[in-house]
């Protein structure tokens, strides 16, 4: 496993969550320095130096150099103190994450490190890395996780009016479905300032677009004055298309070309700097469906896998002998949804279908019919009756139309969301104290 592989996963826990030690506030008051409170907790050196260890870790793998010590400490702390939040708030709330959650999350991360947990906890030990801290930073990460789904998230709608909106928008900036790969920088300014810090802020921002556009690095920039939440990993936000940006960010990105950075964006989080990395297009998604008809027997009590295979395995050789797929279908399948078309399951794309399902049809040749096979719904005989070449690209573009904006709007509350956070908690920042 390469470092940098592993190491974007610490980062997520290590760089943004604020590790409680084991020992009381006061008595961590006691034995090492204080560079925050947070409310009732406390940020220590310790803490600090640790995340700052591992942060520069991550960074020292990108072209950028390194910000000096003292910005770096201070973006470090911020995301700490941030992160100390909402665990509080999480605590609060009787969030938590047991232990079963967290190793299945954590033998994904070794299994998308091509590893087993074992090999995955050595090759963390063999860089430095403590396997019980890390198991608990990616505790936290969860916990932060479920607390944004729950205040932010799970408040998200949108609407099919507006998908339907902003499609047209699309389609009248002629919008062909081109991706966009943005940096970005905030120079926040919290809910309710004053026309003095706004003012403030908004000098700020101008002194960092002058040297932007004087040639100083973007990312190395980002990461010592943005308060953006990617200020870490250089304000990199992706590839991106329109749709899934801020809104105030289209209008300026759709005149830009590669390596143009726009004015300065005012919102209600503050003024943003984004630069155009690079741009792509996108193609037609052509697919192939399938049409299919299936007969499903769910195991209860009274029936078990054997007699669900053997009443499947009657019905399938009925039907080689001439009777009617659809009537018994309507006369035997437990799938209420589909038992009354004579088991239809209508055109079916790659992906509707839970994968067991999918992986049957794809053996069929038309009009042939499965043997019984299990589901986690229950036993299946499955009949393919045509397929066809199908440009699915509206669907595809509706959907992701609707993931974009939903993901538009909950980085647009997670921002407000997060300022109100803070402005509501008692924060003392000890970092520049003697």
């Amino acid at each position: 496993m390469s470092r940098a592989l592993f190491l974007c996963w610490l980062v997520i826990g290590l760089s943004l969550n604020a590790t409680a030690a084991n020992t009381p506030p006061a008595s961590r008051q006691a034995l090492e320095k204080i560079v925050a409170v947070v409310n009732d907790d406390v940020i220590t050196r310790t803490e600090l130096d640790a995340r700052l260890h591992a942060v520069k870790d991550q960074l020292k793998n990108q072209p950028s150099p390194l910000p000096p010590d003292a910005v770096l400490e201070e973006q470090v702390l911020d995301r700490m103190i941030l992160a100390s939040l909402q665990l509080q708030l999480a605590d609060h709330n009787g969030i938590r994450v047991d232990d079963d959650t967290l190793n299945r999350t954590i033998e994904h991360i070794a299994e998308d490190n091509k590893l087993s947990l074992g090999e995955f906890r050595a090759a963390l030990e063999k860089e430095g890395y403590d396997f019980a801290t890390f198991r608990e930073d990616i505790r936290r990460e969860i916990i932060i996780s479920r607390v944004q789904q729950r205040q932010v998230s799970d408040r998200i709608m949108v609407t099919e009016q507006e998908i339907d909106n902003f499609l047209a928008t699309q389609r009248a900036q002629g919008d062909t479905g081109a991706e966009y790969h943005l940096a970005h920088i905030l120079i926040a300014v919290p809910d309710a300032a004053s026309s003095e810090r706004i003012g403030a802020a908004r000098r700020r921002a101008a002194e960092v677009l002058a040297k932007l556009r004087a040639g100083a690095n973007f990312q190395e920039t980002a990461i010592a004055v943005s308060n953006g939440q990617q200020a870490l990993q250089g304000g990199d936000l992706g590839w991106r298309k329109l749709a899934e940006l801020p809104t105030l960010f289209v209008e300026p990105v759709s005149h830009m070309k590669a390596g143009d950075i726009s004015d300065l964006i005012r919102s209600p989080s503050g003024f943003h700097i984004i630069k155009l990395m690079e741009q792509r297009n996108d193609e037609r998604h052509i697919v192939t469906q399938t049409h299919a008809r299936h007969i499903l027997i769910r195991t209860d009590e009274l029936t078990g896998d054997d007699a669900a295979q053997a009443r499947l395995r009657e019905l399938r050789q009925r039907i080689k002998d001439g009777a009617d797929f659809a009537e018994l279908a309507r006369g035997v399948s437990s799938d209420t949804a589909t038992a009354g078309n004579g088991g239809d399951l209508g055109w079916v794309n790659p992906g509707d279908m839970v994968p067991a399902f999918e992986a049957e049809i794809d053996k069929l040749a038309t009009g042939e019919i499965s043997a019984p096979f299990k589901t986690s719904f229950g036993w299946h005989i499955v009949q393919v009756l045509e397929r066809r070449r199908h440009d699915n690209t509206d669907a595809i573009v509706r959907g992701q139309a609707r993931d974009a904006l939903r993901q538009r709007k909950i980085e647009e509350e997670l921002q407000s969301w997060l300022a109100r956070l803070r402005d509501d908690a008692y924060i003392e920042n000890r970092l520049a104290a003697p």
